[in-house]
């Protein structure tokens, strides 16, 4: 199943734990737009068409392939990365269950 998909399967769940979603898309605002559309995700996809965020997280070019590695990053209520998980390669990705063993410590 599609990540994004699943993401919007657990989102009641994910608020329930008081966390919010926001996905990055490597593409433009309308094309990050035509994901969030076709995918029926409730939670935000922005864009990072100049790779900036990816950059900031150093997750940019990871595999030598130009685009963000596929990553999650759970930040805190202090703005501190509480939990990450990068990917090998760009199927890699975790989980909505691996998520939310790492949620319940940010209380």
């Amino acid at each position: 199943m599609n990540q994004l998909v699943q993401l919007e399967k657990d989102y009641a769940r994910f608020k329930e734990h008081g966390a919010e979603l926001v996905a990055i898309a490597f593409q433009n605002q309308n094309g990050a737009t035509r994901s969030a559309e076709k995918s029926k995700v409730s939670y935000p996809i922005l864009a990072d068409k100049d790779h900036e965020v990816a950059s900031a997280y150093n997750v940019h070019n990871l595999l030598k392939d130009g685009v963000a590695t596929p990553a999650v990053f759970i930040i805190d209520s202090s703005g501190e990365i509480a939990w990450s998980y990068i990917g090998k390669n760009l199927g890699d990705r975790p989980s909505t269950q691996v998520i939310f063993e790492y949620l319940p410590s940010l209380k």
